[in-house]
């Protein structure tokens, strides 16, 4: 079950299927789906997802690739950044810096922790932290987020 913050003190749990909750922004994203993201907590002042780490993500030495790392951490951020819009608006990622730091290999699961540097009314900044298993750091990741007004 996953528990999601509304911006009200209030916290209500999500149970419905994935196809039922498309209204949910970047959470239900055919994108992250593909991927295998699990978002396991999100909330405007934290959000935290999970990768497994399939052979198709891996280069040579069954090692993770990069891009999923980046993957990761982009779908984490983007989720916090949406959970902080007005109503009818919505986010796009216009810059992302990544430092490696580790490897994952092939068979375990990555966990990224995204909490906002800065959240304004036009953009957001989210740093992301990728971690293995064993809590070692593998990647972090600051991003910013574009705010795009509703019509």
């Amino acid at each position: 079950m996953l528990h999601i913050e509304t911006q009200l003190p209030v916290t209500r749990a999500v149970s419905a299927p994935p196809e039922a909750l498309c209204g949910l922004g970047p959470l239900y994203q055919p994108f992250p789906q593909l991927l295998g993201i699990e978002v396991i907590e999100a909330a405007p002042a934290r959000v935290r997802a999970r990768l497994l780490v399939r052979p198709e993500f891996c280069r040579s030495g069954h090692m993770l690739h990069g891009g999923a790392i980046m993957a990761l951490a982009d779908v984490a951020a983007s989720v916090g950044a949406y959970l902080n819009l007005p109503e009818g608006a919505a986010t796009t990622t216009i810059e992302s810096k990544t430092n490696f730091m580790g490897p994952a290999s092939e068979g375990s699961t990555i966990e990224a922790e995204a909490t906002p540097l800065h959240v304004g009314r036009r953009s957001s900044v989210w740093q992301t932290r990728i971690t293995r298993e064993d809590g070692k750091l593998l990647a972090l990741i600051i991003q910013t987020q574009m705010v795009l007004e509703g019509e």
